[in-house]
């Protein structure tokens, strides 16, 4: 695209790549530690890419949420993750070439070579809560959450500072090459892990399908719900999970920080369509040992319960021994992944601008300290995940409210010419009506399920963009040579990836059919 080409600066990675290289044979420091610490160098492969995404993104609050959803509501849960995989398939196709050719370090940094400063920092300090209050918090959580039930004499806060302490320092140690390559180990560890698990519950029905669907609520065994269903309605499915899916997987900084560190746009595709296919495994692997525990369980206190209960109830001891090292590998490949990216988004969004006269080696080690700050902060908030009703709902509830209108600017700055004050302005409309929104909810205005209220605030988001666009007129300073994107005039995926993606896409569209 001619325009997204100027505003972005985009550099041909080769090149990139070869004038880096030549400054490290000149002995010039081009960044070696800042950005081997925050992008690995870039020379991520399509293995470690694809695994580290899934492991990152299968995390202990999934493997602890998933179940308990299933339990409580049934399989429609499962609707986040095969939305995840088309959303995935559309990043490898439209979203990865540009990402990589833009050679950014940050999402943000993106919003800011294509809108403002203003709206670089506006994404990072949201970026940075969520990925402090959610993903961090509710990994550590998570992980004090089993290993209470295997060790019943732990306490809630001191487990999650222990966790939080060991991640912290390896993740320091090693930056995100150290995370991606543990990822891949954690992502095998993990799938293994989840099948034997589903293998022995399984067990408990013979091995029958049939006995399985004649112990189960028919509803809990449906993926697409009726509009009134209190779990997920189709609605949401249809308008709120691609919504929540595009901002998780492409502008969440911990996991878009894969796509980044990887050596090419095709490599960077190829990964992204192999995490899309490891998307598909939950269903089976997470959901229908929940569901499947609504038959063995009936009594449980809190549906984050289930899957500890499943291991301690139903794994002998080396299986047990095994699913709980994919439970601590899980919450291991949240945390260092949150505390990598956050740490990023603080130096290169905030410091780096302020300070340019600080060396690489300067900069990584405030990134190595700010890890310490962030996990210390993450600790300290997890105990209070416990005051809610589900680790699952706490996730998706906070998303729904607070992503949509980001996702909306961000399409809206590589789809369309809007200018730069437009966009922060539509920003601030978007979120102002989301907080409405969450007032509402919590006292009693209205009931709409909050998947629909993320549909709902991205269409505002666009509605408030598009009048602001209006009223500003040239005063936002539009100028087509920068601010305009032509999507058909940017870089595309290579022929294997976009076959790639459609071959996933029908995929997806069977296994919904046959659960519908």
């Amino acid at each position: 695209m001619d325009g997204v080409l100027a505003c972005l600066r985009l550099r041909n990675p080769r090149r990139v790549r070869a004038r880096r290289d030549h400054r490290r044979r000149a002995g010039v420091a081009a960044s070696p530690d800042s950005e081997e610490l925050f992008l690995a160098g870039r020379s991520l492969g399509v293995g470690v890419v694809g695994l580290s995404l899934f492991a990152s993104n299968i995390s202990s609050t999934t493997m602890i949420g998933l179940p308990g959803a299933a339990w409580a509501s049934g399989i429609s849960g499962a609707n986040y993750e095969w939305m995840a995989a088309l959303v995935l398939a559309f990043i490898a196709v439209f979203i990865a070439p540009l990402m990589i050719q833009a050679q950014v370090t940050t999402i943000p940094e993106l919003f800011g070579r294509r809108f403002s400063p203003a709206m670089r920092a506006y994404l990072s300090v949201v970026t940075l809560f969520l990925s402090l209050v959610l993903d961090t918090a509710g990994s550590l959580y998570a992980g004090a959450l089993v290993l209470k039930l295997f060790f019943p004499d732990l306490q809630l806060a001191p487990t999650c500072a222990a966790i939080a302490l060991f991640a912290g320092l390896y993740t320091a140690a090693g930056g995100l090459r150290a995370v991606a390559y543990t990822d891949v180990v954690q992502a095998l560890v993990l799938l293994v892990g989840s099948l034997i698990l589903t293998i022995l519950v399984f067990g408990e029905f013979g091995y029958s399908w049939s006995a399985v669907v004649d112990r189960v609520d028919p509803e809990k065994l449906s993926l697409i719900r009726p509009l009134d269903d209190p779990a997920l309605p189709w609605l949401g499915t249809l308008i709120g999970l691609p919504v929540l899916g595009f901002y998780y997987w492409t502008m969440n900084q911990y996991v878009s920080q894969r796509l980044l560190g990887a050596r090419d746009a095709r490599t960077a595709g190829r990964g992204a369509l192999l995490a899309a296919t490891l998307k598909l495994l939950p269903l089976f692997l997470m959901v229908f040992p929940g569901v499947m525990a609504t038959a063995l369980y009936t009594d449980l206190a809190r549906p984050d319960t289930v899957f500890p209960r499943l291991v301690a109830d139903y794994a002998p001891v080396g299986a047990a021994g095994l699913i709980l090292a994919a439970l601590l590998a899980a919450i291991m490949s949240s945390v260092d992944s949150t505390l990598n990216s956050a740490s990023t988004l603080i130096t290169v969004d905030f410091v780096q601008p302020r300070r340019p006269d600080l060396q690489p080696q300067q900069l990584a080690r405030l990134g190595r300290i700010l890890i310490f700050i962030l996990v210390a902060l993450a600790a300290i908030w997890a105990p209070m995940i416990d005051r809610f009703p589900g680790l699952f709902a706490y996730l998706q509830q906070t998303f729904a409210y607070v992503t949509p209108p980001l996702v909306a600017v961000f399409l809206l700055g590589l789809y369309t010419r809007i200018g730069a004050r437009a966009a922060l302005y539509g920003t601030l409309c978007g979120h102002g009506v989301s907080a409405l929104a969450f007032v509402g909810s919590l006292t009693g205005w209205h009931d709409v399920h909050f998947t629909i209220v993320a549909g709902l605030l991205f269409a505002v988001t666009v509605v408030a963009c598009g009048a602001w666009h209006v009223i500003l007129g040239t005063r936002d300073g539009l100028v087509d040579a920068q601010l305009a994107t032509r999507v058909r005039s940017a870089p595309k995926a290579s022929a294997d990836v976009r076959l790639g993606a459609m071959v996933l896409a029908a995929v997806t569209a069977v296994m919904v059919w046959l659960f519908r």
